[in-house]
């Protein structure tokens, strides 16, 4: 994937009801910022739940930062479809539930119908799946997903740069999750190594 992007370069985010609608909300903000990108919103009803819960926005505030936001009862979008040429799509964060239904392939919402979208037409999926401590089933559902193509990204802290805030450990994230798309970011610097 380049990194040099049209403005008819397209992106998914779906936000779920994990804990976690920061990282969310973060790629969203930082793809608006950074990149020439369309991007295509689907929220959970337990997505919003979090998001007002966990950072007291709005559905209008939320869905301003999007090109386009979709209910995910509406299994007939366009992004629901392979012929719409999505360059990929990030579920963060991703629910158990969500990541169960990804890997079985059950496309009963339009955020597991654009993943299974994603999955078969071999286009980048990358799921921040939060939960712990981890059941065998959501282990095998990882493991699941990841042989169908998928990338799984538990937003894990990173500690070697040094965070001073809950924010910067988010942004870190985020940059991260921007560099798998092969998009610029400045939120995760590369890593220089350790100066003797």
């Amino acid at each position: 994937m380049s990194a040099s992007v049209t403005p008819e370069a397209h992106y998914i985010i779906g936000i779920t009801g994990a804990s976690g609608a920061a990282y969310g909300i973060g790629l969203l903000k930082a793809l608006r910022a950074s990149a020439k990108v369309q991007l295509h919103l689907v929220v959970s009803p337990a997505g919003w739940m979090n998001i007002e819960h966990e950072l007291g926005l709005g559905r209008p505030q939320v869905e301003a930062m999007a090109d386009a936001a979709y209910n995910p009862r509406e299994v007939g979008a366009c992004i629901a479809s392979g012929s719409f040429r999505a360059q990929a799509m990030v579920i963060a964060p991703c629910s158990m539930r969500t990541l169960g239904a990804v890997a079985h392939g059950l496309s009963d919402n339009l955020i597991t119908r654009a993943a299974d979208v994603m999955l078969k037409e071999r286009r980048p999926l990358v799921l921040l799946a939060r939960e712990t401590p981890l059941n065998l089933a959501h282990l095998r559902n990882m493991v699941a997903v990841t042989e169908m193509g998928g990338i799984i990204f538990p937003p894990v802290p990173a500690l070697y740069n040094k965070p001073d805030s809950v924010q910067a450990l988010i942004d870190h994230t985020v940059g991260r999750v921007i560099d798998l798309l092969g998009l610029p970011q400045h939120l995760a610097p590369a890593w220089t190594g350790l100066k003797p």
